[in-house]
């Protein structure tokens, strides 16, 4: 069996082998056109570092991509970080892959938030109203100096500062426009197999990003993100990715394929000429069903397109899985559940490693600020970098989700839905031995704050989900959640903590992400009970356990 660089060779050439190979900082475009070929090649470039991910070979942007699970390893200059988090990890693997493959690459630097009312809170660009407009870009080109001398851009400096200090979910906040020279990096994907593909960016309009890795024969969409300590991680696409409005750009989208015009060629590569992007018109891939059904409303009203298969409408998610079925299209409960719950098991597991981070920082030592960010979910700084309150709210809904697919999958099968793939006698047991099998499976543990190891599973992280903290500021066993005092004891917490713990309930409640709202409140004033748009008084249900065995 060939490796999969060798099998890239075979597939490009002489040219792309020249280029691969290369281990120089200079950005040479030997290729000005970026093919179907290529577009396959960089999802099989993104399909292996997601593997390598999901088998836990590698758990950084660093570590993946300076190992055998990147298909160029081995050809790079030194000095390269291999840093990314969430917004910068779409456009540091396609600008990497861009440079060896010598294809051209453009992206957008600057940003105008779409018109929106004057009552907005939110002024930051990343979390518009509306969504934004593209205002400048920048073209990675060859060029000649005042001497005549050729001079190519470094691609090393440009992947470690100019792109990622430029790069934002600003940039997916759009619903990709492909006019001018103002045009958006990116088009929304068709709902299908030829859409939706590794290599495609899901954007979650709460501010998160992610990109495409595998779409499973049974439809499932696995992907890989980033976070803001460099780690990578995978997980499972459900209703945890938000939709919203069109002009937001939320869902699925794949980059806008370029091509170089106008360069002349001198010794196989081009110099010189100007970068264009493909027309929405000219893409098989381009789609806005995701935003407004198969069956939209004639006002024009996103939340009322319908989605319908078999004359049956359903919810957007299962019509995305069904969409992307191969074969024939149909949900099996008792595999998605299983996928489900090894998706949360992976969540948790990464939540370790962040709240592992604050620890070793010393953060949880530290005083505790007299106010919360302006806003939680959207933080710089400390809380940026080692709070969880998004990674929560994920897990939360995960699990929500979980719940209410298994209440909707025992309603379908009772009414004789033909979606429903069982031919089992009690779905509610089978489900109930396949969330248990896979709960009990997923172990996990973390460091107390003497540095002693505790142990769990994520049946426990479930019953405790809701106790757990996001604040970085809290001792490790307030951060999962500890009730008992035996677990308690190692905490350092002091009074004070434990009240900003206490106020802080109504948020750990929350499970939509709101970036609309100010959050910067006091102790004094979070502990007087929920405000509008922040916290609500109590949890939702995610007691999967009693509803499947209430149904047996």
């Amino acid at each position: 069996m060939k490796s999969t660089f060798a099998m890239f060779l075979l597939i490009f050439g002489t040219t792309a082998t020249t280029t691969a190979l290369a281990g120089a900082r200079d950005w040479r475009i030997t290729q000005p056109v970026w093919t179907e070929q290529h577009e396959y090649q960089f999802g099989q470039f993104v399909t292996k570092l997601g593997v390598a991910v999901e088998n836990r070979k590698c758990a950084t942007v660093t570590e993946c991509l300076n190992s055998s699970a990147n298909m160029f390893y081995g050809t790079d200059p030194g000095g390269i970080r291999y840093f990314a988090d969430c917004a910068d990890l779409p456009y540091y693997l396609r600008a990497y892959f861009a440079w060896k493959m010598g294809l051209p690459f453009s992206h957008a630097t600057g940003f105008t938030a779409n018109p929106a009312g004057p009552e907005d809170f939110n002024k930051d660009i990343r979390y518009s109203t509306n969504g934004n407009s593209v205002k400048y870009r920048r073209d990675l080109l060859t060029k000649k100096n005042k001497f005549r001398i050729t001079t190519y851009p470094d691609a090393v400096d440009f992947l470690n500062s100019d792109l990622i200090n430029s790069v934002s979910t600003a940039a997916f906040r759009m619903i990709g426009d492909s006019q001018g020279t103002t045009y958006a990096d990116f088009y929304p994907a068709r709902l299908d197999r030829t859409g939706i593909r590794p290599g495609t960016v899901i954007y979650d309009p709460n501010g998160h990003v992610a990109i495409i890795y595998r779409v499973t024969e049974a439809g499932r969409v696995l992907y890989i993100d980033a976070h803001p300590d460099n780690t990578l991680t995978m997980g499972l696409y459900t209703s945890k990715f938000m939709r919203s409005i069109p002009g937001q750009g939320a869902g699925f989208k794949n980059f806008r394929p370029l091509q170089l015009v106008g360069a002349s060629q001198e010794g196989g590569v081009f110099v010189g000429g100007q970068i264009q992007a493909a027309d929405n018109r000219n893409l098989p891939a381009f789609g806005t069903e995701q935003f407004y059904g198969n069956q939209p409303d004639p006002s024009g009203d996103w939340k009322k397109g319908k989605f319908v298969f078999r004359n049956q409408e359903i919810n957007y998610f299962e019509y995305v899985q069904l969409k992307l079925t191969n074969g024939e299209p149909v949900i099996d409960p008792l595999l998605d559940m299983k996928f489900e719950v090894i998706d949360i098991c992976s969540s948790l597991k990464d939540r370790v490693a962040a709240v592992e981070l604050a620890r070793r920082e010393g953060i949880p030592l530290k005083q505790h600020p007299e106010r919360l960010p302006v806003n939680i979910f959207g933080a710089t700084g400390e809380w940026e970098s080692y709070a969880t309150p998004s990674r929560d709210a994920r897990l939360k809904t995960s699990f929500m989700d979980i719940l209410a697919q298994s209440q909707k999958a025992i309603q379908k099968w009772r009414a004789h839905d033909r979606t429903i793939r069982y031919n089992g006698s009690n779905l509610a047991k089978d489900l109930f031995a396949v969330y248990s099998q896979e709960a009990t499976l997923c172990k996990f543990s973390y460091t107390t704050s003497n540095g002693d190891t505790l142990l769990m599973n994520l049946e426990a992280a479930r019953q405790r989900l809701f106790n757990m903290s996001f604040d970085p500021y809290h001792c490790p066993e307030m951060r999962w959640g500890a009730r008992m005092p035996k677990e308690l004891a190692s905490c350092t917490d002091d009074q004070n903590k434990k009240a900003w713990f206490d106020a802080q309930k109504w948020l750990r409640n929350q499970t939509e992400r709101r970036y609309d709202v100010r959050m910067d409140y006091t102790l004094d004033q979070l502990s007087r009970g929920p405000k509008p748009g922040v916290g609500t008084e109590s949890a939702p249900s995610i007691d999967i356990v009693g509803y499947l065995k209430s149904q047996m």
